[in-house]
């Protein structure tokens, strides 16, 4: 089992799989009933530190089954092509989609793991082409990456970058197409869509790279649009009722804690009533 502890005890997060994909999501698992609600997300909505996720608590709320697919660093290609994702989009009434970010995804420049989308796998002629002077083989992560490259150059950065969000527009459009029942769309971030993107880092704040003008051109296709701001600063103190291991507190700074997952709950059950 996979365990995340603060002083005060341990977090079990079941972790279970559903037939088709190789995918770990929290559990426990379930058999979700009749037109159920299906929450798709990153690390987020799978409630990494937190013991009670805003799909447990909208279950709650609503007095509806609701399906927790959320899956660690999860990304657009991952919510696009896995089996049971898949399987289980196309047997909801409702899905709730954590707006993702659009580093995350293969594109003309780079491509992820299918899975693991926060991985960086290779680099292609096009990349190595513009940085010639760039080792990518030192590179694991695309965060990571993406750091590096705006460090060495910021027009080219920007050249990467616009790609990125090109195939996040196509290739959201296709998911929310293809879903096929109201999908409420979830803005979960440290920031408001229209606020300057940089963190202390420089990159930005999940979903990275993905603006304003992005979101509303998803609002025509989506249920609702629901914008939650987390309430903990990312350079305070992780918040009371999280539990994490030693050296993970930088982490879960980072995450949503109690008080967020409440409010995300408590919004998207006005969106649906």
């Amino acid at each position: 089992m996979s365990y995340a502890k603060v002083g005060h005890g341990p977090l079990d997060y079941e972790p279970c799989r559903y037939d088709g994909s190789p995918m770990t999501f929290r559990g426990p698992k379930t058999k979700p009933g009749k037109g159920y609600v299906l929450c798709l997300g990153g690390s987020e909505t799978f409630g990494k530190f937190c013991p009670d996720p805003f799909p447990d608590l909208l279950a709650r709320r609503l007095g509806r089954s609701v399906l927790n697919m959320g899956a660690m660093n999860a990304g657009i290609d991952l919510l696009l092509h896995d089996p049971a994702l898949r399987n289980a989009q196309s047997r909801a009434g409702a899905v709730v989609l954590q707006v993702p970010g659009a580093a995350n995804l293969s594109n003309r420049f780079f491509s992820v793991h299918p899975r693991r989308n926060d991985r960086f796998v290779k680099a292609s002629t096009m990349m190595r082409t513009i940085y010639r002077e760039v080792d990518f083989t030192e590179f694991h992560f695309t965060r990571h990456m993406l750091t590096a490259l705006r460090l060495r150059s910021e027009d080219r950065f920007m050249i990467v970058v616009e790609e990125l969000r090109a195939a996040w527009r196509a290739r959201m459009a296709t998911l929310l197409d293809r879903i096929g029942v109201p999908v409420h769309l979830l803005w979960l971030s440290h920031r408001a869509p229209g606020d300057d993107p940089a963190d202390e880092a420089g990159l930005g704040y999940d979903p990275l790279f993905v603006d304003a003008e992005m979101l509303a051109e998803l609002e025509p296709k989506a249920a609702s649009v629901s914008i939650c701001i987390l309430a903990q600063d990312a350079r305070a103190p992780a918040a009371r009722g999280m539990f994490y291991g030693r050296g993970e507190e930088a982490a879960a700074r980072l995450m949503p804690g109690p008080e967020d997952h409440d409010r995300v709950a408590a919004m998207l059950a006005g969106a649906m009533a």
